[in-house]
């Protein structure tokens, strides 16, 4: 099968599948004489086990963990199930971020008018913000004297 073949039957597109190939994880395919790249059928099961994995959201290194011990007849499910643990604890810390930045979004939105005025308290808290970093910056750098700075030493 081709490669454009195997990105049909696999879901996966083709400028995926070569990167796929680069980094390793899945092997270089057998090319004809044209140098044209060839799959077979367990590439393809190989490329939908990847891309079920992007899905849930996995990153490209639990996948390649996920692909060893998937091809490991001997394998313990327990290995399997601590990467699957360890990702959804990831997301779960992602969905606590997010819930956390909705809350003030969705307070500013409603405080917007929505209207033709120019004002607005969501450009406010975005310019009042960055106004307040800028502070800081500038207040946490080092202060030099006329003495000091004579002399290249900081205080």
């Amino acid at each position: 099968m081709t490669i454009g073949d195997a990105a049909k039957a696999s879901g996966v597109p083709a400028k995926m599948i070569r990167y796929y190939e680069s980094i390793g994880l899945i092997p270089k395919a057998v090319r004809n004489d044209s140098g044209y790249r060839y799959y077979a059928i367990t590439d393809i099961h190989t490329l939908r086990f990847i891309r079920r994995g992007r899905d849930l959201g996995f990153s490209i290194d639990a996948i390649m963990r996920l692909l060893a011990l998937w091809r490991d007849h001997h394998r313990a499910s327990a290995d399997v199930k601590r990467i699957a643990l360890d990702h959804a604890a990831a997301l779960r810390s992602k969905i606590a971020d997010l819930q956390a930045m909705l809350g003030p979004i969705e307070y500013l939105a409603d405080h917007c008018q929505g209207d033709q005025r120019p004002d607005c308290p969501i450009m406010d808290d975005l310019a009042d913000h960055a106004a307040r970093s800028e502070q800081d910056a500038r207040e946490t750098r080092p202060r030099h004297t006329k003495t000091t700075q004579r002399r290249g030493v900081s205080t």
